[in-house]
C-alpha cells in the first residue's frame, strides 16, 4: 500500500493487481482510497499488465519463479521491491538488520541506542511499517534502522543501495516453504553483506558457527562484538538476548555512538511485542507472549530463558523445518504442552514419542 500510494503519487501512473478479490481486500482498498492509482486489476492478473509495465514492484512474498514476473523481466520492465526503492531514495546513513532469529530485538536497540546517542533515528522494514510516507521528513544526517527478512533480500542486486552497516544475527534453516532450498535461503541472507562496498561495515553474530563463517563476504569492515560480560543486565531474559545486545552495541559502535549511551539505552530496553513479552501473573503462573517465534531455534531459546518449569502453548504451519531438537526440549523444560495450528497432531505425537508421561494435547484453537 505504501509503495502504490507513494509512486501514485509522484506521478506515476500505477496498476495494482492482487490474486485476491474486492472483498478480501476491502481494508487495504479504504486505505489506498484517497490515493490516484489508475487501475486495480484485483481477483486474479492480466498477462497484458506485466508484459506493458516499465517497473514492476514486488511484494516479497511472491516466491522466487514466478511466472508473471518473468514475464515482465523478459519484456525489459524493471523489477524492484518497495524496501528497494526506499534505499535508492533514502538520504539518510541506513542500518540493515537479518537473520533467522533476532534480527527485530537487534534492530530496535540499535534504534534506541542511536536516540540515546542524541540521533534521529528511523525504524522501519519487516520490524512492521515502510518508511516511504516519511521520506520527505527524513534528512542526510539522520539514520535509519531496518530489520530485512529474507524475502526482502532474495531481489538485492548489485544496483541496490546497499546498508551502510549490516548486521547479521544468526543463521538457522527458515522459510524452506518459500526459497527454493536451503542454499538459495543462506544466499538471500549474504546479499546483505555482498551488495556492500568496500568503505561500508559489517557486524556477525561470532557466537553462530554458521555466521562466523560469513567473513569471507564481507566486502567491507567486520566489526567485532563486545565480550558478553560487558553487556549489563537485561529485562528481556535469555542469553539470545545478550548476543543480540552485542550485535547492537557493535552496530551502535560502527555507527560512532558512545558507550555509555549504549548502556544508558539496555538499561530499560523491555524487549518487543510478541518476544518473550511479559503479559501477566495469574494465580502466580507468569504468562509471556512468544508467538513471534516462528523458528524452531527461536522457541527453543524462549524455552531456555525461562529459569521456572512452563507449559507451552505453540503451533503454525509446516515450513519445512526439522523439530526434534525442540522437541527434545519441550519434552526436558516443560511441565506439559497444547498444540494448535496444522502442525498440531504432528507435534503432539513426536513429543509423546519422546515421553509418553508428559502431558500433552493436540487443540483446535
Amino acid at each position: 500500500m505504501a509503495v502504490a500510494r507513494w509512486l501514485a503519487c509522484r506521478g506515476a501512473i500505477v496498476t495494482v493487481t492482487d490474486l485476491a478479490d474486492p472483498d478480501a481486500l476491502a481494508e487495504p482498498l479504504a486505505q489506498l482510497a484517497s490515493a490516484p492509482i489508475a487501475r486495480y486489476a484485483l481477483g486474479g492478473h492480466c498477462e497484458e499488465d506485466f508484459r506493458e509495465c516499465d517497473l514492476l514492484v514486488v511484494n516479497p512474498a511472491v516466491r522466487p519463479g514466478n511466472p508473471f514476473v518473468q514475464m515482465a523481466a523478459e519484456c525489459e520492465a524493471r523489477i524492484t521491491t518497495e524496501i528497494d526503492l526506499f534505499l535508492q531514495h533514502c538520504p539518510a546513513t541506513v542500518i540493515g538488520v537479518t537473520g533467522s532469529n533476532g534480527k527485530s530485538t537487534t534492530t530496535a536497540m540499535i534504534d534506541c541506542m542511536l536516540r540515546a546517542d542524541g540521533r534521529t533515528s528511523w525504524l522501519g522494514g519487516n520490524v512492521g511499517r515502510s518508511l516511504l510516507p516519511q521520506l520527505s521528513e527524513i534528512q542526510a544526517d539522520h539514520w535509519v534502522v531496518l530489520e530485512l527478512s529474507s524475502f526482502q533480500l532474495w531481489r538485492f542486486s548489485q544496483a541496490t543501495c546497499a546498508p551502510h552497516i549490516a548486521v547479521v544475527t544468526s543463521f538457522t534453516p527458515n522459510h524452506l516453504d518459500w526459497h527454493l532450498n536451503y542454499a538459495d535461503y543462506r544466499d538471500a541472507k549474504q546479499r546483505i553483506l555482498s551488495v556492500q562496498k568496500p568503505e561500508d561495515s559489517a557486524v556477525l553474530n561470532t557466537h553462530d558457527a554458521e555466521v562466523a563463517n560469513w567473513a569471507s563476504c564481507v566486502r567491507g569492515t567486520c566489526v567485532a562484538l563486545p565480550s558478553l560480560d560487558r553487556i549489563p543486565p537485561l529485562r528481556v531474559p535469555g542469553h539470545h538476548n545478550r548476543i543480540n545486545a552485542a550485535c547492537a552495541w557493535a552496530a551502535a559502535r560502527a555507527a560512532g555512538c558512545r558507550e555509555d549511551e549504549i548502556l544508558q539505552a539496555l538499561e530499560p530496553f523491555g524487549g518487543l511485542p510478541e518476544r518473550l513479552e511479559f503479559v501477566a501473573t495469574l494465580d502466580g503462573v507468569e504468562i509471556y507472549n512468544d508467538s513471534s517465534s516462528t523458528t524452531p531455534e527461536s522457541t527453543l531459546a524462549a524455552i531456555l530463558a525461562i529459569d521456572r518449569p512452563v507449559w507451552l502453548i505453540a503451533g503454525g504451519k509446516n515450513k519445512g523445518l526439522s523439530y526434534t531438537e525442540l522437541l527434545q526440549v519441550v519434552v526436558k523444560r516443560c511441565r506439559g504442552a497444547a498444540f494448535f495450528g496444522a502442525t498440531r497432531d504432528r507435534f503432539c505425537k513426536q513429543a509423546i514419542a519422546h515421553a509418553e508421561s508428559l502431558p500433552c494435547i493436540a487443540v483446535e484453537s
